[in-house]
C-alpha cells in the first residue's frame, strides 16, 4: 500500500549555532512547536538537507528538527574539511539538542545519515527514543570498496565516465585521485572533479529514473555548489576519517538493543548494499527490516519514500496512544 508523504511545509524557526571556533551549523524547525521532537539526519557525507526531507513527517505531531552537518549546505564555511569529523558532528548534534531545549528525540538517518544516527544513538542513548533508519551504510572498508569500485559491475558506462577524469597511471586508487584533485583550492580542477563524482552517485541512486516532474526537484548532481560539498566531504570521510576506519557502529548496537527501529532498504541499492541491513537487523532483534522490492538507493524512490513515511507514522501512533 502506498503512503503519500505530507505536504511541502515551510520552517517556523531557523538560525546557526556555531559550534566551534571554524563551523556554525544551521538549523530548522517545521511542523508542530509543543510536539515530539524528530531530528533528520541527511546523507552524503556533504548532502545537506531540502526542503522535501521535511515531508516524512506528520507536522501536526511532530516538531520537525533539521540541519545541514559542517561543511554542507546552508553551513558555514562551505565544503570545509576541517575540525570535521564523525566525533565532531556527534558533538553538534548534542549541542543541537541543548540549544533547542530537547530532552530526546526520534532520530531518523539515511545512507550517511544511518551512519551519524547510529553513531549518535551509541554515543547517547539516553538521548534516543527510536529510529528510523534507511539505506544502511556502516562505513566499513568493504562498503567504500565497493562505492568506488562494485558499483561498476551494474554501471559501467557511469563508471568509464567517472575514471575519464583521472589519467591511467593513478586510475590503480581512484579515491587519492580524486582527493588530489577536490581537495586542490583550484576551481578549473576540483569543480569537473566534482561534477563527475556526484554525478557518478547520483546515476546509480535509483531503480529506474524518476520522472521528469520530479527531477528538478530531487536531482541535484549537476549543480556545482551540490557537488563540490558531496564530493569533497564524502572523499575526505573516506580517506581520513578514524572514527570509520575504527569500524565500530555493528558492535556498538548493543549499546541501543533495547530501542525500536525501523529499517528501510532498497533490494537493488547499489550504493549502500542491503548486506549491511541484513547484518544490522541480525545484531538488532527489535529492529523492524523492510526490504523494497522494486527500489534503489534514493529516499526519493516511490516504495522507500512509502516505507519511510509509514515508519513516522507508526511512531506517531505508538508515541500518541
Amino acid at each position: 500500500m502506498k503512503t503519500e508523504a505530507y505536504p511541502e511545509i515551510e520552517p517556523h524557526a531557523h538560525g546557526f549555532l556555531p559550534v566551534d571556533d571554524l563551523h556554525s551549523i544551521y538549523w530548522e524547525e517545521c511542523g508542530n512547536p509543543r510536539g515530539q521532537p524528530v531530528l533528520f539526519l541527511h546523507g552524503g557525507p556533504g548532502a545537506g538537507c531540502s526542503p522535501s526531507h521535511r515531508r516524512f513527517f506528520d507536522p501536526s505531531f511532530y516538531r520537525i528538527i533539521l540541519f545541514d552537518q559542517r561543511g554542507c549546505g546552508r553551513s558555514k564555511p562551505f565544503a570545509e574539511i576541517r575540525q570535521n569529523f564523525t566525533l565532531d558532528l556527534i558533538e553538534d548534534i548534542e549541542k543541537l539538542r541543548l540549544l533547542l531545549q530537547v530532552e530526546s528525540w526520534l532520530i531518523f538517518g539515511g545512507s550517511w545519515g544511518s551512519t551519524l544516527a547510529l553513531a549518535y544513538g551509541q554515543a547517547y542513548p539516553e538521548r534516543c527514543i527510536g529510529f528510523v533508519l534507511r539505506g544502511i551504510f556502516l562505513g566499513t572498508a568493504r562498503e567504500v570498496n565497493w562505492f568506488v569500485n562494485g558499483i561498476a559491475n551494474f554501471y559501467p558506462e557511469a563508471w568509464h565516465q567517472l575514471i575519464q577524469h583521472i589519467p591511467p597511471d593513478e586510475q590503480s586508487d581512484l579515491l587519492a585521485a580524486f582527493g588530489r584533485r577536490l581537495f586542490n583550492p583550484d576551481p578549473s580542477i576540483h569543480l569537473p572533479a566534482a561534477r563527475a563524482w556526484s554525478q557518478f552517485e547520483s546515476g546509480s541512486s535509483y531503480l529506474l529514473p524518476l520522472p521528469s516532474n520530479e527531477q528538478n526537484s530531487h536531482s541535484r548532481g549537476e549543480e556545482d555548489g551540490f557537488a563540490l560539498g558531496l564530493a569533497r566531504l564524502e572523499l575526505h570521510y573516506f580517506l581520513h576519517d578514524p572514527f570509520l576506519k575504527s569500524e565500530p557502529l555493528l558492535k556498538g548496537v548493543e549499546r541501543i538493543v533495547h530501542l525500536p527501529a525501523v529499517i528501510v532498504q532498497g533490494r537493488y541499492d547499489m550504493v549502500c548494499p542491503p548486506l549491511s541491513a541484513y547484518y544490522l537487523a541480525l545484531a538488532w532483534p527489535l529492529a523492524e527490516y523492510n526490504i523494497i522490492a522494486d527500489a534503489g538507493h534514493s529516499a526519493m524512490e516511490p516504495g522507500i519514500r512509502s516505507a519511510l513515511v509509514r515508519a513516522t507514522n507508526r511512531f506517531r501512533d505508538q508515541l500518541s496512544g
